[in-house]
């Protein structure tokens, strides 16, 4: 696609107020493939301006025709389908398969789960003698990451919009032009202007700026733990209500008499899935002593199935890939033993990792307790259950994790004990409703399903 040269802001595409712009590079060859304009707080107070003007009339709106308008933008979204995924592949590096089947196919499937909640939502309901009534927060303002450039949007788009908030969209720099289709896409909807607002650039500049403006109710942020901590001490401030997604570090727990194969190729797969790029991603897989080097073994041969600018693409940009191979240094360093991968280039062209995975980390080492965000897998070794539990639970993080096991009602035994938002057992498939969201450093609030249109809803009561 063709970049735009401006903002999205009250239903019309308009001049950015600075001069100042972006460069979009291909992370596979390194070439730079468009210029978006850098947001300046101008930018940030037009488009939130155009938000509140909005709201009224969209907060009035009946949950009928809030769900027919979001129901366009699900088909508009699939009917660019390839369009976005190409866009995705070009600047995010990722492969065409996976950009077209998860970085353009969940994000139709979220958008067309909250269609329906916006019709069938209980809004308004008995308790006692009173009526509780679900009303809209007002402006939200939404910041979202790279690695996941569609899906985030509309994961916190679709249910704000659902819920009958308006909204200022302020994406990654460094995946606009995805942000700009889908702000086309609103425009095709039908969506009424200035429901949704777009201001392309940088996140101490634009996007605090949205965190800080007077006219934002709710702050939706994804992205590190750091930052969420200082976007949460300005909404503090203010008393502005946050929902915050952020880090994790994940934890893959084989259990004894598990299927070994099964549990340990899905694990290596959901870590290489997105060149490792997954807040979610399982990067510490949990094996018995016993079957331990069993696994080692499985997952050095699984994990040469992943070539890179193949079947894994390149990290986003020079600065997460040097990132990254630090952390393989690290490892490296405090004894970890390389199985696979290494710090070493893949080739000139490119912000390529290699995969690589490490036996016998333990639970203190670096690699075991911060997120890489690439694709590096740690393999740790545990005596018992409540070792393994122990491990599992060792972080500040807790966002995901899996458990396998012989039966479901082991795993999900085990998984009960877990300090994390959600546990996929032996295998659990997506789930587009399932309440996403982390435990301890790993956020505040849920995403997707009936808890994530919560999320964008205040309570008030009436007496009788």
């Amino acid at each position: 696609m063709k970049a735009h040269d401006g903002m999205y802001i009250g239903g019309a595409w308009r001049p950015a107020e600075g001069r100042d712009t972006i460069a979009v590079v291909n992370p596979a060859d390194e070439q730079v493939i468009a210029q978006v304009p850098a947001g300046t707080a101008a930018d940030v107070d037009a488009a939130v301006r155009a938000a509140r003007a909005a709201f009224p009339g969209w907060a009035a709106t009946p949950p009928a025709g809030r769900a027919a308008r979001l129901a366009a933008l699900r088909d508009v979204l699939a009917a660019r389908a390839e369009e976005i995924a190409a866009t995705i592949t070009a600047e995010l590096g990722s492969p065409l398969r996976l950009s077209q089947t998860v970085h353009a196919g969940v994000p139709v499937l979220v958008a067309g789960s909250y269609a329906e909640l916006a019709a069938t939502y209980a809004f308004e309901e008995k308790l006692g003698n009173s009526t509780v009534l679900h009303e809209p927060v007002g402006v939200v303002g939404a910041i979202t990451p790279w690695n996941y450039p569609l899906h985030q949007i509309v994961a916190k788009v679709a249910p704000a919009l659902a819920a009958g908030c308006t909204v200022v969209l302020k994406p990654a720099e460094d995946t606009p032009l995805t942000a700009q289709i889908f702000a086309e896409a609103t425009e095709e909807a039908g969506i009424p202007a200035g429901v949704f607002n777009l201001v392309t650039g940088l996140g101490p500049v634009a996007g605090q700026a949205l965190a800080e403006h007077p006219g934002v109710d709710l702050v939706s942020f994804t992205g590190s733990t750091a930052v969420g901590r200082s976007i949460g001490a300005t909404a503090s401030g203010a008393v502005k209500r946050v929902a915050l997604e952020l880090g994790g570090k994940s934890a893959n727990v084989i259990l004894p008499g598990a299927d070994l194969a099964k549990a340990v190729n899905v694990g290596v797969a959901n870590v290489m899935s997105n060149s490792g790029q997954t807040c979610s991603a399982w990067t510490r897989m949990l094996v018995d002593a016993e079957r331990y080097e069993e696994a080692v073994a499985l997952a050095a041969a699984a994990v040469a199935k992943y070539v890179p600018g193949e079947r894994i693409g390149p990290v986003v940009n020079a600065k997460q890939q040097a990132r990254v191979r630090g952390y393989i240094e690290k490892g490296i360093a405090e004894g970890a033993r390389l199985v696979a991968g290494g710090p070493d280039s893949v080739q000139e062209t490119g912000f390529y990792v290699r995969p690589t995975v490490f036996a016998d980390v333990t639970g203190d080492m670096t690699i075991a307790q911060e997120e890489i965000f690439g694709p590096v897998l740690s393999i740790l070794r545990y005596e018992d259950e409540e070792d393994a539990l122990r491990i599992a639970n060792g972080t500040v993080y807790g966002l995901a994790g899996a458990v396998w096991a012989a039966d479901d009602e082991r795993a999900v035994a085990f998984a009960r004990r877990m300090e994390t938002g959600q546990v996929d057992i032996n295998g659990g498939r997506f789930n587009p409703l399932a309440p996403f969201g982390g435990y301890k450093q790993s956020g505040v609030g849920r995403e997707l399903g009936p808890h994530g249109l919560a999320e964008y809803l205040q309570t008030k009561s009436l007496q009788f």
